[in-house]
């Protein structure tokens, strides 16, 4: 019963955040759900509570009864010793089955409470006289700079008499600003547009993108004047400027654009690629290694924990656990490294305390603690949905595959890079198709390519960068296998995307269709289980 109540508020508080991020009903509505799910919670109860009726030496409560003033059980078999079809496990399932459907409304409601809620925090009002005017504020640049090959895109927020707002700002690569900086910004004041990706086709709902960290306004080459430095969170600064002298080092040690896809990888540094590098990365389907993903975080996880391994138990938990907080903020905190380092935090805890790791728990919880801060991601960030899709399918998929694929080696862990790869490629295939109208095929062979070689890869990297901080020659032989290992990735990358067939672009994907894939997925992996559960039952039956 206690995994079917967690399950009912789980899946209704997502279902009503998504509900709402498309259908605006009220506040009023909301209410009215919740008030519902009580009502619902309680009626079960008092009617079961209503008359009580003895059949063969049990006391049976139903509704049905309560609603009888009178009735003669002598006249019936029961009396005679029949079983009653009315039973205790009747009413139970009866009262269990009402409290579900009462939490799973009262949970509808809280979750299109929150976002009403997450709106109205959205503030817009404040800064829309000032909408494409040429406009002058002071504020902080509240996020590190994400430097683009273009430009450097600054999150600054503007703070007036009236009100504070988040503001998108466009600036060349120089000067260049910090985290923390407060500055003086004048230029014309933007909404966002959409745009058409060049790639696919597809126009890119930006302006959603945008709101879901409640940006609403841009500017373009602003002039901008530095108040003073160093005015926001000292925490974050000190953990931002850790990190840059750590890409410092990287950088003097390993050339373009070799350091830059190090740096994504080792600490989810913001640094372009290049256009024409990016676009290979997402023909051969692998742009998920230039920045910090699940992957990635799980490697830093086990090895912080290693890090702990001799400590006591306790102190080993608090100081895994601060480590991996701390790594999170450092590194930006968005959807994927938040996710995943919430289930990071969940299998040290499991495995400090000899609780069992409910993988599929511990995921609903990461979502729910991340939809709690900001439910707008559920729609609107797509790389917080392939995170949550690509993990399912580890969970759900992988035992399906490995059975499949015994003649791969277990040498270097390559049987289970071959099953994480193929789960997951299949698994996030419909949404990838949906969303970007592109399907890699070489995807396969590439991800099994290169994912062999990131754990090396992420270890040489984090010691040439640590090594740095010493000395720059005795960091020279772990930048030496770095680079040897990220020039192998980088060359299988651009080999495979210069194949005419490396990938295929879908004009038009519908989303009844990816909902219908993933039914018939559903399906599938139903039946599987339940052979599998039959299996085990004529197993135990014939032992």
């Amino acid at each position: 019963m206690s995994d079917r109540l967690l399950s009912s508020v789980i899946v209704g508080f997502i279902a009503g955040i998504f509900v709402r991020s498309f259908v605006e009903m009220g506040g009023a509505f909301s209410w009215f759900l919740m008030l519902l799910g009580v009502v619902v919670f309680i009626l079960p109860i008092s009617l079961s509570k209503g008359s009580t009726a003895v059949f063969d030496r049990r006391v049976v409560t139903t509704p049905a009864l309560a609603a009888s003033a009178v009735y003669d059980y002598s006249s019936t078999p029961f009396a005679k010793g029949d079983k009653s079809p009315v039973t205790e496990d009747g009413v139970t399932s009866f009262r269990e089955g009402g409290i579900l459907v009462a939490v799973f409304l009262f949970a509808v409601g809280l979750g299109m409470l929150r976002y009403d809620f997450a709106e109205r925090n959205s503030v817009t009002a404040g800064l829309e006289p000032y909408s494409n005017q040429i406009v002058t504020f002071e504020g902080l640049i509240t996020d590190e700079p994400d430097v683009r090959e273009g430009n450097t895109h600054l999150v600054f927020r503007a703070e007036t008499a009236d009100t504070t707002a988040k503001i998108l700002l466009f600036v060349p690569h120089e000067p260049k600003y910090t985290y923390g900086d407060k500055i003086s910004v004048t230029g014309k004041l933007e909404h966002p547009k959409n745009f058409v990706d060049e790639v696919s086709g597809r126009e890119v709902d930006y302006k959603s993108y945008l709101a879901k960290d409640g940006i609403f306004f841009q500017m373009f080459r602003p002039e901008i004047t530095l108040i003073s430095p160093k005015e926001g969170n000292v925490l974050l600064e000190k953990l931002f400027a850790f990190k840059h002298a750590f890409i410092g080092h990287i950088n003097t040690l390993i050339p373009e654009p070799h350091s830059a896809l190090l740096g994504g990888l080792v600490v989810g540094a913001k640094q372009s690629l290049g256009k024409e590098l990016l676009d290979d990365f997402r023909t051969v389907g692998v742009i998920h290694i230039v920045v910090l993903s699940g992957y990635n975080i799980t490697i830093i996880a086990y090895f912080i924990e290693w890090l702990f391994s001799r400590l006591r138990k306790n102190l080993r938990l608090a100081l895994a656990a601060l480590s991996m907080i701390l790594f999170a903020l450092m590194v930006g905190a968005g959807a994927t490294v938040v996710r995943a380092t919430i289930m990071a935090l969940l299998v040290v805890l499991a495995r400090s305390t000899g609780r069992i790791y409910a993988v599929t728990r511990a995921l609903l919880i990461a979502g729910v603690i991340m939809l709690l801060h900001n439910p707008k991601i559920l729609v609107f960030d797509v790389s917080f949905q392939l995170s949550f899709l690509a993990t399912l399918g580890l969970i759900y998929v992988s035992p399906l595959i490995e059975p499949k694929v015994k003649w791969v080696t277990e040498k270097w862990h390559i049987r289970e890079i071959v099953v994480a790869t193929v789960a997951t490629q299949i698994f996030v295939l419909p949404f990838l198709m949906y969303k970007t109208g592109i399907f890699s095929i070489v995807s396969l062979p590439v991800n099994l390519l290169v994912l062999s070689a990131i754990p090396a890869t992420m270890l040489f990297g984090f010691l040439a960068g640590m090594a740095g901080f010493v000395w720059s020659i005795l960091a020279l032989p772990f930048a030496y296998v770095a680079y040897a290992l990220l020039a192998y990735e980088l060359a299988v990358v651009e080999w495979f995307a210069r194949l005419p067939f490396a990938s295929a672009s879908i004009s038009y994907f519908p989303l009844w269709l990816v909902i219908l894939w993933y039914g018939v997925y559903a399906v599938l992996f139903f039946v599987w289980q339940r052979k599998q559960s039959t299996g085990t039952e004529k197993k135990r039956v014939l032992s």
